[in-house]
């Protein structure tokens, strides 16, 4: 029944329609719009936010928005009252809080204003808001309307803070996924018809993958995951898993196509080219289904809600292959005689040089993993030399940009409101301000010696102090710096990204700074410190995923070869693939940050694709009595693995003109580990295979007849 409505005069243009609805119903009911969040690395409840929960549950606080303004003409007059009329226009937008500038407080007669608002630069100041829990997408497009109707030539305003900080990324991945999803479709398109020649396939093809993308994104979004930080990637994901058993599908066909006898009609060579590729095609959806599902244990959110997008796309990719593109071959499709096969199968045994000078260019490429950087900081996220980067990294310079909390306490219980303790805090505040990656420190010796600058309020004790800064009349700031018993105090820091130094380095630094100061560190925590964890888990992942990926792939391997020596032979070159990308960055030393690391996962499903495939055909020739099953089965799988090669690296290639850095390097990943696994697949796979002893297939059954 399948089999008629594929070579029916409908089939294709039910197809097409069916694209075209599948296109409609995204628009219409998908969110597309990216959902980034404070702690867009992890999930309220994953372990890594327990520490920041305490600490926001024990010192409540609301975040800051920092903005930079320049005075750029030098009129101190002038420059006072555009700060303050700015100010007074900040403060009026619903989800601002409170805010501090130099024309509400005196940084010069207080410790507290004169580190949150001055600035290195005298020509700078910084106006520093408390903004509520309004969403960022909502309170900083309030924020730049303000800062639009004040900010001339004359002054110069830069914005910082968490919320902003996300809410740009938010902007990025959003313009990704709608620009560069597009152009990758007319990439994808441009090169199926440079490949095949054929409109019909070209259109087939697109049918096909806007069926499978549309299909993917509804079901995700029905089960409650998120177009995030990772799935902002999944329509090209999606498209490219679909696109690659496309390609094998065509290839097939068209080669059953030009042997058929005229008669027989376009059902026998559609039938053929789905029967001998469907097995490839599932192993290869079993393979890329491990790699998403292996992203399932990592408690990285985005990690999870990738691995569980990436496993409805992989099932939905192969179903919807099988049973949509098949109506464009069967009716409008024209095969070519020749067009994906080479005529001549080239002998494997020549060319000596090429395994061992693969082999040490592998090797040599590899050593690169030492130089890996799986912790890149905060303003790797924004393009380098852009206005917004440079912007971003002045406020970074001036007093940092990403906070970390540090909650002490006395190791003997004592009050930290003690005269003791309390000079303890003073030189904890004194060795965390002199630390090169440490910018602004706010803590209770702060929050003191600014209560002290009220008229009389030097004679009066430090607890006494506690007790007017907790209490109604001052907002009960002090509750945020500490605990109402008096036992904990709360050292708040911005860090500074700009420091070229790994955060386990510097936390751990910080650590050593609490104690030798003679107090006990209770809690660590806030965005640096969750950046520090999302680095240990990158690089466990990248360790302990891949290494699991590729003991899956073996028995894998096994079942399609049936050969143990072929299959430890494609372990070996599905090894390669992940060497390769990650000590390719290592050497040019590009970060490895939370959106780039599934890449390798994607790589070395791709590389296995290409290898199943061929070591399908190879023991479909073999069990035929072929005479010399590898260099004719490279020649027949040849095209199709440079055909999909050179369409993915284009279609990833797009991400190179990206505004948003991870997104570049997410696409550079991709395509260094396409790259390498088809020269596995064609070059070494075969030679390795063709030299290596007992490798030869066993014929267990009578040769099947070959299409």
């Amino acid at each position: 029944m399948l089999l008629k409505a594929w070579t029916s005069r409908g089939g294709p243009w039910a197809a097409t329609g069916l694209a075209v609805l599948a296109i409609l119903v995204v628009w219409r009911f998908v969110d597309l719009s990216p959902a980034v969040e404070g702690e867009f690395f992890f999930a309220d409840d994953d372990p890594q936010m327990q520490a920041s929960d305490e600490v926001a549950a024990s010192f409540p606080s609301s975040a800051q928005v920092i903005l930079r303004v320049e005075d750029r003409v030098g009129d101190a007059e002038a420059y006072r009252s555009a700060v303050g009329a700015l100010t007074e226009r900040l403060l009026a937008i619903r989800g601002v809080e409170s805010g501090f500038s130099i024309s509400t407080d005196d940084p010069s007669r207080s410790p507290l204003f004169g580190r949150i608002l001055l600035t290195p630069d005298p020509a700078a100041t910084n106006i520093v808001l408390q903004v509520d829990a309004t969403d960022p997408e909502v309170l900083l497009p309030r924020i730049e309307a303000a800062i639009a109707e004040h900010e001339s030539a004359d002054l110069e305003v830069v914005v910082s803070g968490v919320p902003v900080i996300v809410e740009l990324i938010r902007r990025s991945l959003y313009r990704d996924l709608v620009v560069f999803s597009s152009a990758a479709v007319v990439v994808f398109a441009l090169l199926v018809g440079l490949v095949y020649r054929d409109a019909a396939i070209v259109v087939g093809t697109l049918a096909t993958c806007f069926v499978s993308v549309a299909a993917t994104l509804v079901t995700v979004q029905a089960i409650g995951v998120p177009i995030g930080l990772l799935t902002a990637n999944l329509v090209t994901i999606v498209f490219v898993l679909t696109l690659s058993h496309v390609v094998f599908l065509t290839a097939n066909w068209s080669r059953a196509a030009v042997v058929a006898a005229p008669e027989e009609g376009r059902g026998p060579a559609v039938w053929t080219a789905v029967r001998e590729t469907w097995e490839g095609s599932f192993w290869s959806m079993v393979t890329t289904l491990l790699g998403f599902t292996s992203l399932l244990v990592a408690t990285a959110r985005p990690l999870r809600e990738l691995g569980v997008a990436g496993s409805v796309g992989t099932a939905i990719a192969l179903v919807v292959a099988y049973v949509v593109f098949p109506a464009f071959l069967g009716r409008w499709a024209v095969p070519r005689s020749g067009s994906l096969e080479a005529p001549v199968a080239r002998p494997l045994s020549g060319a000596r040089w090429i395994l061992p000078v693969t082999a040490v260019g592998v090797l040599t490429v590899g050593l690169g993993i030492r130089n890996l950087d799986t912790d890149p900081g905060l303003l790797t996220y924004f393009g380098e030399g852009t206005e917004l980067k440079d912007g971003l990294a002045r406020i970074d310079a001036d007093g940092g940009s990403s906070t970390l909390d540090i909650v002490v306490a006395d190791p003997a219980g004592a009050g930290v409101d003690t005269r003791t303790v309390y000079a303890r805090l003073e030189a904890l505040q004194a060795g965390l301000e002199a630390d090169p990656a440490v910018g602004v420190v706010l803590s209770p010796t702060v929050l003191i010696g600014h209560a002290r600058t009220i008229p009389l309020a030097g004679f009066l004790p430090v607890g006494t102090l506690f007790d007017i800064a907790s209490s109604d009349a001052l907002g009960r700031v002090g509750l945020g710096f500490v605990t109402a018993d008096r036992e904990r105090a709360r050292f708040s820091l911005r860090m500074r990204e700009t420091v070229d130094e790994p955060r386990e380095e510097v936390i751990g630094r910080l650590r050593a700074l609490v104690t030798e100061a003679g107090l006990r560190p209770v809690v660590i925590a806030g965005l640096y410190d969750l950046q520090a964890q999302l680095g240990r888990l990158i690089a466990a992942s990248l360790q302990i995923g891949i290494g699991g990926l590729l003991i899956l792939f073996l028995g894998v391997a096994v079942v399609v070869s049936r050969s143990r020596a072929v299959a430890g032979i494609m372990w070996l070159c599905l090894g390669v693939i992940p060497l390769v990308i990650l000590g390719t960055f290592g050497h040019l030393g590009v970060a490895v940050d939370i959106i780039t690391s599934p890449a390798a996962n994607i790589a070395l499903a791709i590389g296995a694709d290409s290898m199943i495939h061929l070591v399908i055909r190879v023991r479909r020739l073999s069990l035929a009595g072929h005479i010399a099953p590898w260099p004719a089965a490279v020649g027949q799988i040849g095209r199709p693995v440079f055909g999909a090669t050179a369409i993915i690296c284009a279609g990833f290639g797009i991400f190179a003109l990206s505004s948003f850095p991870p997104t570049q390097r997410f696409g550079l990943a991709v395509i260094v580990g396409t790259v390498a696994a088809a020269t596995m697949a064609l070059v070494v796979l075969p030679r390795l295979a063709c030299v290596g002893p007992g490798v030869a297939f066993r014929l267990s059954r009578p040769p099947e007849p070959m299409p």
